[in-house]
């Protein structure tokens, strides 16, 4: 059977070597000059290519349609995906948070494992080439398009990403196939991206990193997100872990909406950090506020926290009032910030949104609405947190495709 994949990318090269490997003869059709590019730049040229947990926890990090995800994580796991690179030789580890990476930290490594494990079950290539649209004749597949010219296959596999990093061929090329055979695209939005923030308070604090504080976000009275970790301020607003993993959850929503705060002291209660301040000020009774909170606080931060409880940092700590010290207090715990927007796609690890899930079979990626055209990876509406999870994605969801398809 004749197959064309369009994209070599993650999904796109899996799903090649797995239709390959069943007999099918593969041709991948790349708009690049070589397969992989957006590998090479994931996780910072290292590439965390899976994360190693057990199917059922893997899924709980799935932010958009884990139920759909189910059979093809559980059918090409993430310990599956070690074996199979490290079978296909490249030396993996796994780091804290259950992240894998080759070991040579190299992300070119996944790129040519994957690429020796397409040449050796016969796949093709063919780079510098953009296809135009995929033909479809009674509802089935019969081709692709390229240059207004019909190139017949029995099978297409769409794998062209989001639009993401468009640098890297990610342009949105695979909505407008879906679109124009019949299927529904749920709106692109960025994930796992930086918040820009209103107001100008953050420019002062630009490079301020904060650890193991707690950030939290209420939707229409409801808390949606409240994980303790790590972020940044920045020239925009505010990025780090944390961060990336809350815009994946407001990427969809009103942001006017939405209310935001930093809990500075999150390992302190209310109580606790009264009392510490308390002793603090007992101890430099004769210090200005803003030099006794060197202990307390990054410095960096203190002069917005005393700006924002109305308190005038030079002045005495025995002159501090017992209400100027309760609004120290909720400064620090509810640390409030305004979210504008989310930044651009242009940074933006991953694209929120894309084909409509309902209308895949979830088991072999097959589209319901024409026989023998498969969507795989991030052209699909699914989407997961940092760690590792999206890539396991496309590979599991490439391989699902790659494996449906047997020799007639």
């Amino acid at each position: 059977m004749k197959v064309a994949v369009i994209g070599a990318g993650a999904a796109g090269l899996m799903a090649a070597y797995a239709a390959a490997a069943n007999g099918n003869d593969v041709t991948v059709f790349e708009k690049n000059e070589k397969c992989g590019k957006k590998i090479y730049i994931t996780g910072k040229g290292r590439c965390n290519f899976t994360n190693d947990v057990a199917p059922d926890e893997f899924l709980l990090n799935v932010v958009n349609n884990a139920k759909f995800l189910t059979g093809a994580i559980y059918s090409f796991s993430p310990k599956r995906c070690i074996e199979f690179f490290e079978n296909g030789g490249m030396e993996v580890k796994v780091e804290r948070g259950n992240r894998a990476f080759p070991l040579s930290d190299k992300a070119s490594d996944v790129t040519r494992c994957l690429e020796r494990y397409c040449k050796n079950v016969g796949v093709k290539f063919i780079f510098n080439t953009k296809i135009d649209n995929v033909s479809i004749l009674n509802s089935t597949v019969s081709g692709i398009i390229v240059k207004a010219e019909c190139i017949p296959f029995d099978k297409v596999i769409v794998c062209t990403g989001g639009v993401s990093y468009p640098s890297t061929g990610s342009t949105g090329d695979g909505y407008k196939f879906a679109e124009s055979a019949g299927h529904n695209t749920i709106k692109a939005v960025p994930a796992l991206c930086g918040l820009n923030l209103s107001g100008s308070f953050y420019k002062k604090l630009q490079g301020l990193t904060l650890k193991n504080v707690c950030l939290t976000a209420i939707y229409r009275g409801k808390v949606i997100f409240s994980q303790l970790g790590e972020m940044l301020f920045t020239h925009f607003g505010v990025s780090g872990p944390l961060v990336l993993s809350l815009s994946s959850i407001i990427n969809r929503l009103n942001i006017k909406e939405l209310k935001v705060c930093i809990d500075i002291k999150p390992a302190l209660s209310e109580e606790v950090l009264d009392r510490r301040i308390l002793r603090d000020f007992e101890e430099n009774s004769n210090k200005s506020i803003y030099n006794c909170l060197k202990n307390l606080l990054p410095v960096s931060i203190i002069g917005c926290i005393l700006e924002r409880s109305n308190i005038n940092g030079e002045k005495k700590v025995n002159a501090v009032t017992k209400s100027e010290r309760a609004a120290l207090l909720t400064t620090i715990k509810n640390f409030d910030i305004i979210v504008s927007s989310l930044r651009d796609f242009t940074e933006a690890i991953v694209t929120s949104g894309g084909v409509d899930v309902k209308q895949i079979n979830p088991k072999t990626m097959e589209s319901k609405i024409v026989k023998g055209l498969y969507f795989c990876g991030e052209v699909l509406d699914v989407d997961a947190f940092t760690g590792g999870f999206n890539l396991q994605i496309a590979f599991a969801t490439g391989f699902a495709a790659g494996n449906s398809i047997k020799q007639l």
